[in-house]
C-alpha cells in the first residue's frame, strides 16, 4: 500500500480491494532492460515470470549482489557460459541483481550470493540449486547438461 494520503477512507478502500482480490502486489524492480540480447539475459522483478517461469525454456538463473566479491569473480565465467549455450533455443542463461529486485517466487530462496538455480521447463516450481561444485565453466556446464530437458547439442565423442 503506497497511499499519497493515509486516512480511514483510504484504508477502507484498500481493505475492500484486497478482499475482492483486485490488488496487485508491489514488486521492487529495476527498469526492464531495453536491450536484452546478450549471452546472459538480465532478469528484473517485473520480468521474472516471463523469463524464468517461461514453460518453453530451461533457465539457469544466478541471483547476485553487485558488491559481492564471489559474484564479481563469477561474472566472466558466467558470461562465457552464456556464450557457450547461446545457440540453444530452449535454454536461457540469466542473472538477477537480488539486492535491487524482489524474487517473487518462494521456490527460489536467496540466502547468500551468488545463488544459482536451474529451472527445468516442466518443473518451474521445483528448481534445482547449484551446490557443492566449483563455480567454473566445467562444473556449471556439467550441471546444465545433467538437468537440461532438451539440448540440441550433441556431445563430442572422444
Amino acid at each position: 500500500m503506497e497511499p499519497e494520503e493515509f486516512d480511514s477512507d483510504v484504508l477502507r478502500q484498500f481493505v475492500l480491494a484486497f478482499k475482492k482480490g483486485k490488488l496487485k502486489p508491489i514488486v521492487k524492480s529495476q527498469p526492464v532492460p531495453k536491450n536484452n540480447k546478450g549471452p546472459v539475459k538480465v532478469v528484473v522483478g517485473k520480468t521474472f515470470d516471463t523469463i524464468v517461469m517461461d514453460p518453453k525454456n530451461d533457465v539457469l538463473i544466478e541471483f547476485y549482489a553487485p558488491w559481492c566479491g564471489h559474484c564479481k569473480k563469477l561474472e566472466p565465467v558466467y558470461t562465457e557460459l552464456g556464450k557457450k549455450y547461446k545457440n540453444e533455443k530452449n535454454l536461457v542463461i540469466a542473472k538477477m541483481d537480488a539486492t535491487a529486485n524482489d524474487v517473487i517466487n518462494d521456490h527460489y530462496k536467496v540466502e547468500g550470493f551468488p545463488t544459482i538455480y536451474f529451472a527445468p521447463r516442466d518443473k518451474k516450481n521445483n528448481p534445482i540449486k547449484f551446490e557443492g561444485g566449483d563455480r567454473d565453466l566445467e562444473h556449471l556446464s556439467k550441471f546444465i547438461e545433467e538437468h537440461a530437458t532438451k539440448l540440441s547439442r550433441t556431445k563430442e565423442e572422444l
